[in-house]
């Protein structure tokens, strides 16, 4: 016996009679009639056969590939200001995970006020938020120190690293005719370091601990105009922390026959960063390599993001830095040697990438 409601129905006894046998009895309630569909109906056979096709359909669900039942992989990357390098950095991830995925991992970029900003949103932030950070934040925030002072939250327990990404690495450039070869000979010189920046707070606090505060004159240029007033003198040389090529110092060396001073092991321990060597013939007249200090910074997701998920993120990222590289040379400094720098657990999705890759993981990752 099947009954559909609120099908309108023609006149028909009170009671209905197949094969001899009643089989039911239209009703009347609320003014919504019943109909009793007949086995050999045109409806019945209808009903019947949409049941069919439904059961027909799921059935095939279960034996499809999930990759083919299962929507696009969407994922959150909050990155920096949109002027930056980082930003930049940041699309290139979108359009690369895109094509290395063929549509199957959609990116979409946020632009963010900086990396604390960024580790403070994982608080609120559920699903696969993606976000970018030098790691020893992330050891702040989950010590409560420094600026994340009366800000603990257990969430920041929960932070897992994928993937390293360029560092924010220290250059000290000089003009070539301030012939300045190393730190001591920039006393007396005019530098410019800008304002608010890591740079800026960085270069300064060299200046002091290699001895030259109060030594050097400090230029009250903007640092986007630091190229222009190298090659009219009217500064000595500039400060200026980015991933390496940076293209503010390309241009310099280009142009202006700039110098990048190189730090000797003794003041890379001095000033606690992480060395960093930048290869000979990266910059224009650069025969030997640059010894320098860096800032690494990783992207980091936490574990709201599922192991495939942080696989396949991971995995796409590594087999598409070459094409990464090809469109813009600061992937070329990434390699999977930079693990080394994450200071927190990596995600487990990940480390299975890692482990298939063969690469050498800390303990504590």
């Amino acid at each position: 016996k099947m009954c559909i409601k609120g099908i309108q129905a023609a006149p028909l006894k009170p009671n209905l009679q197949f094969n001899g046998k009643n089989i039911g009895s239209l009703r009347q309630k609320n003014d919504t009639k019943t109909t009793v569909l007949l086995p050999n109906s045109e409806a019945f056979r209808g009903k019947s056969m949409l049941k069919s096709l439904i059961r027909i359909f799921v059935a095939g669900l279960l034996v499809l590939p999930a990759s083919l039942i299962l929507a696009e992989t969407r994922v959150t990357y909050k990155s920096a200001k949109s002027t930056s390098s980082y930003y930049q950095m940041a699309v290139q991830i979108a359009q690369g995970m895109k094509a290395g995925s063929n549509g199957d991992v959609i990116v979409t970029v946020e632009e963010s006020q900086g990396s604390v900003q960024n580790v403070m949103e994982v608080i609120g932030r559920k699903g696969n938020y993606v976000f970018t950070t030098p790691p020893v934040l992330v050891k702040l925030a989950r010590g409560g120190k420094a600026m994340f002072k009366d800000k603990s939250n257990p969430r920041f327990a929960e932070i897992r690293a994928l993937f390293p990404i360029p560092s924010l690495t220290m250059h000290f450039v000089m003009s070539k005719n301030s012939g300045v070869s190393d730190f001591a000979g920039m006393e007396g010189k005019t530098i410019l370091l800008g304002k608010g920046s890591f740079g800026a707070k960085e270069g300064a606090k060299y200046l002091k601990m290699f001895g030259l505060e109060g030594k050097v004159t400090l230029a009250e240029v903007e640092l986007s105009n630091a190229v222009p007033a190298l090659k009219n003198g009217q500064i000595d040389g500039f400060v200026t922390a980015g991933s390496f090529p940076a293209p503010n110092v390309i241009e310099a060396a280009a142009s202006a026959g700039a110098t990048v001073i190189s730090l000797n092991e003794d003041q890379v321990k001095q000033s606690k960063r992480t060395r960093l060597v930048i290869p000979a013939n990266t910059y224009a007249g650069q025969s030997a390599d640059i010894v320098t200090t860096s800032l690494p910074v990783v992207a980091f997701a936490t574990t709201d993001m599922d192991n495939d998920t942080a696989y396949a993120l991971t995995k796409t990222y590594w087999e598409n830095k070459g094409a990464l590289g090809a469109a813009a040379q600061w992937w070329n400094g990434v390699s999977m040697d930079m693990l080394s720098n994450i200071l927190t657990e990596i995600h487990p999705g990940a480390i299975r990438y890692y482990k298939e890759a063969g690469a050498t993981l800390a303990q504590h990752h």
